[in-house]
């Protein structure tokens, strides 16, 4: 291996992008490739690596050229849902022809759907190297510090927290496909849920035990399609994504909830309540999280940002998000995310 670790990406949009821009708080490794079938999207995600110095990135004619490279010591997998499973077979036939990895990384969802996640789980297995799938949100520094201060602190002097709620929520996707049932896996709990499930568990779980400290006992959840397949709404998403964006026809839900229960070591209820929404509308991204205990309580708004900025009416510009993801305004008064890759970990 090489002395820093080299990291090479499938795909070149959204999500590869801010992965890119978060490179700037990582240490000892660097974005070395870029493969994408859209080559000039590849290239434009390696310069942007070498513009924030966080890189020598070059984009790969193929994902086979990119795993044999010797620079690349790892892949992140964050092309679209549909190619998960095509992705994973080209990464093992490379590694079946002599080309060696440390590591797979993959963004979430690990696939549409069970027998492809099956599938995925298979190949990496096949693959011998160390895997995991890309998870940030707990890793957020404002959730990272509170989760820690809450059980030093709270948990240590009046017993273990009990109920977690997690939710992230924002207006919808960026791209067509991403709206489309057939090729995301599903809408927003393909999409988003397993972020707040997750964060649940971690504040629920004291630092340093192990995962199954806390045992899942019943799980229910609920979808729905609120707002997207109202005529309205569906037209507006087939002038904007489409023709192939039919939600009067083929709606994908934009709500999601769950509830998880959980016992700890001892047997005591635990719960988790997590909500992911596509419906939402206000300055942008919310993501919002909070914990309960006997005698104090934990609560973190991604939009109680430090910063805000005012607009008058008079000012009109362009639609943009340069004040905060998935923005729906340029005017009033509007949250600043200082660093967006920080801050959502």
């Amino acid at each position: 291996m090489n002395a820093r670790l080299g990291v090479g990406f499938i795909g070149s949009g959204f999500i590869t992008r801010f992965h890119i821009q978060s490179w700037r708080g990582v240490r000892d490794a660097d974005v070395r490739g870029v493969w994408s079938p859209h080559r000039e999207r590849a290239e434009e995600a390696a310069a942007l690596a070498r513009t924030l110095r966080v890189g020598e990135a070059r984009a790969f004619a193929s994902i086979e050229e990119m795993v044999a490279a010797p620079e690349v010591d790892c892949i992140w997998i964050c092309g679209p849902n549909h190619a998960r499973v095509e992705n994973m077979e080209r990464i093992v036939t490379a590694l079946g022809r002599g080309a060696t990895l440390v590591g797979i990384a993959c963004e979430k969802p690990l696939a549409r759907n069970a027998a492809e996640a099956r599938r995925v789980l298979e190949l990496v297995g096949k693959a011998g190297v160390l895997h995991g799938y890309l998870e940030d949100q707990l890793f957020t520094p404002s959730v990272a510090r509170a989760r820690e201060i809450a059980w030093a602190r709270g948990a240590a002097l009046s017993g273990r927290p009990y109920l977690a709620r997690a939710a992230e929520e924002h207006s919808g996707p960026h791209m067509p496909w991403f709206w489309r049932g057939d090729l995301q896996g599903g809408g927003v709990l393909n999409d988003m849920m397993c972020h707040s499930v997750e964060v649940g568990r971690n504040l629920l779980t004291k630092p340093g035990a192990p995962r199954d400290s806390i045992t899942p006992t019943k799980v229910s959840a609920q979808i729905a399609s609120l707002k997207w397949s109202r005529p309205e709404y569906a037209e507006l998403l087939r002038s904007t994504m489409g023709p192939e964006v039919d939600y009067t026809r083929r709606p994908a839900e934009d709500f999601a909830r769950a509830t998880i229960r959980y016992v700890d070591e001892l047997g005591l209820p635990l719960m988790v309540e997590a909500t992911t929404s596509w419906s939402f509308v206000g300055a942008g991204l919310r993501l919002s999280m909070e914990l309960l205990g006997p005698e104090y309580s934990l609560s973190v708004n991604s939009l109680d940002s430090g910063a805000r900025i005012f607009f008058s009416r008079r000012i009109q510009g362009k639609a943009g998000e340069d004040l905060v993801e998935k923005q729906n305004a340029e005017q009033g008064l509007m949250p600043v995310i200082g660093d967006e890759a920080a801050e959502y970990g």
